[in-house]
């Protein structure tokens, strides 16, 4: 299967090794930034493949090389835009998150790539963790019984060398801040696990040590699913001195999971009224990883590689995208109006949080 890059930042790198792991024809590869290009092939020992293509016009890439599949991994501000050009090319695409900044992008990209028939997947990874698929797993086998609560806490840390890396981040039109970039994925997660059906969010966000950005770097809030449970999200880059944790919690009336590590990786409290001897496994399991991206870009472009072989929808489609994007982007609003917003959200995006923290 024929497979081009756009975008050669700090995430592609566990693109290319999804690439290679999964024996993908690797075509082409598209930077702005030609320096960007041949350090990310150097660094995996593909400077010297004349069969990788490069190129800095992603539109003339699509329009020469044609491939089946591309990743976008540039910054989030042109993530839409990429996508809608690919999918109206017949191209499916490996989005990274979040899939867009506004809902109307959002919903845009779900509609037209269902209309021409193109897969999208959104690149929230961690859902192929081991410690989420076997509490996804418990949770499809009813073994929590009527869900309770549950929360997200994302604390990591992100100082100001991280930031001065890329001139994109930290801003409302191509970035948006702590919870939009680092904690989106266990925003994802709390969503996907309690239901994906949300009634109302209330949320509120700061920009508390990072005055040298737009956005926030802590948010928090408070979600009421349609299914009665109700749930908190925490997420900061401002723990000192390093990343601490991500960290899942499941309550039900018969089940307790705590999902723990760096990046939801390890499992700290598995806990059922049904126990059994598979059970003992779970009780601590850990997955290594070797930072805080986890292993899962490998097992979400198998499956993506898959759903096109077999005209199916990806186990991590444009809608989980659509609904982890629209999670933060009614927490942004509900911090701007000083309001619980209820959902579905529309005709929200991130440049309307323009100014928020102007007085910092």
């Amino acid at each position: 299967m024929k497979y081009a890059l756009i975008g050669c930042g700090r995430i592609a790198t566990n693109h290319v090794k999804a690439v290679v792991n999964n024996k993908l024809e690797f075509a082409a590869v598209c930077d702005v930034v030609p320096e960007q290009m041949e350090a990310l092939l150097a660094k995996h020992g593909l400077e010297k493949d004349s069969s990788i293509a490069r190129y800095t016009d992603y539109k003339k890439m699509i329009e020469e090389v044609q491939p089946e599949l591309v990743g976008i991994a540039t910054e989030s501000g042109i993530h839409a835009e990429i996508a809608l050009y690919c999918i109206d090319h017949g191209v499916n695409c490996i989005i990274e998150k979040p899939i867009a900044m506004s809902m109307e992008d959002a919903d845009e990209i779900v509609r037209r790539s269902e209309e021409k028939h193109v897969k999208v997947a959104a690149c929230h990874q961690n859902r192929f963790n081991i410690a989420v698929q076997e509490a996804r797993k418990a949770l499809e086998a009813g073994r929590f019984g009527k869900l309770s609560h549950g929360s997200i806490h994302v604390r990591w840390n992100r100082n100001q060398n991280y930031y001065d890396q890329a001139p994109w981040r930290g801003k409302w039109a191509s970035d948006g801040g702590a919870l939009m970039n680092q904690c989106i994925h266990g925003i994802d997660l709390l969503r996907w696990m309690f239901g994906d059906e949300v009634e109302e969010v209330y949320g509120s966000t700061r920009q508390q040590f990072h005055h040298y950005l737009e956005a926030e770097d802590v948010g928090m809030a408070v979600v009421k699913f349609k299914n009665g449970a109700i749930a908190t999200i925490e997420g900061t880059t401002n723990v000192y001195p390093q990343n601490l944790e991500e960290t899942l919690y499941i309550f039900g009336e018969t089940g307790t999971v705590k999902i723990g590590g760096k990046s939801t990786n390890n499992i700290d409290v598995w806990d059922f009224a049904d126990e059994t001897e598979m059970d003992s496994a779970n009780k601590h399991l850990e997955e290594a990883t070797s930072n805080v991206y986890g292993n899962g870009h490998t097992s979400l472009y198998a499956d993506m590689i898959d759903a096109i072989q077999k005209d199916r929808k990806p186990y991590v489609d444009a809608v989980a995208g659509r609904n982890a994007l629209e999670m933060v982007l009614a927490i942004y609003k509900s911090q701007k109006d000083g309001m619980p917003v209820k959902l579905p959200l529309t005709n929200f995006k991130s440049t309307d949080m323009t100014g928020e923290f102007s007085e910092n």
